[in-house]
């Protein structure tokens, strides 16, 4: 770990940018680590939060597309050699394909804050052939949550920002309920805006 953090600190927003995008391509990268790291790392050197936040969720995106594209053409031939080579992934493609049978597209929004079904939530909407732009629209919400609360953790606390991540571990049971929380709060304000925007449009005509 000590590879990338120094990795972040000789290049900054570019090797962020980067191992970031790597992270949510299944690259074995702890964004647990490297989000509150950047967060602190940026906090320390003046760089702007609102310039970190919406570059991580670009390189968040891109990471996530490689893999719905690998689900997309590769679909359960690729799943299963995953499992064969990472017998320790079985439980989390398995969680992952749990959640997105249940709850279909808003399993890949809610799935971003859920650790094991995050790592694999993309292999599993690829394979199942899900419409691109419902998934990256998903996609987009739940990696702005994430991204925001521990990018944000590591921004203000950025001399102690290994403590964010301790703590993560620790209490990660009850951050996740908080997550979903604002989630559905953000899902919510958004339905609304758009309902009421309709009803703009259809009072007008």
């Amino acid at each position: 770990m000590n590879l990338i953090t120094n990795f972040i600190s000789d290049y900054g927003l570019l090797a962020m940018f980067l191992i970031i995008m790597l992270e949510y391509a299944c690259f074995p990268v702890s964004s647990e680590i490297v989000l509150p790291f950047s967060g602190a790392f940026a906090s320390a050197n003046q760089i702007n939060y609102f310039v970190l936040l919406p570059l991580s969720i670009i390189a968040g995106l891109i990471g996530t597309g490689f893999c719905f594209c690998v689900g997309w053409y590769g679909g359960g031939a690729i799943l299963q050699a995953i499992i064969k080579k990472y017998p320790k992934a079985k439980k989390g493609l398995d969680a992952a394909n749990e959640k997105f049978n249940r709850h279909g597209a808003a399993a890949v929004c809610i799935g971003r804050v859920i650790p094991l079904i995050r790592t694999y939530i993309a292999l599993i909407a690829g394979a199942s052939k899900l419409n691109p732009v419902t998934y990256f629209a998903a996609s987009a919400l739940g990696i702005s949550v994430w991204n925001t609360m521990l990018i944000g953790l590591g921004y203000a606390l950025h001399e102690n920002y290994r403590t964010v991540g301790i703590y993560y571990e620790r209490y990660k049971h009850n951050l996740i309920p908080v997550a979903l929380i604002c989630l559905a709060a953000l899902l919510f304000n958004f339905i609304y805006k758009r309902s009421k925007s309709r009803s703009k449009k259809a009072t007008r005509v």
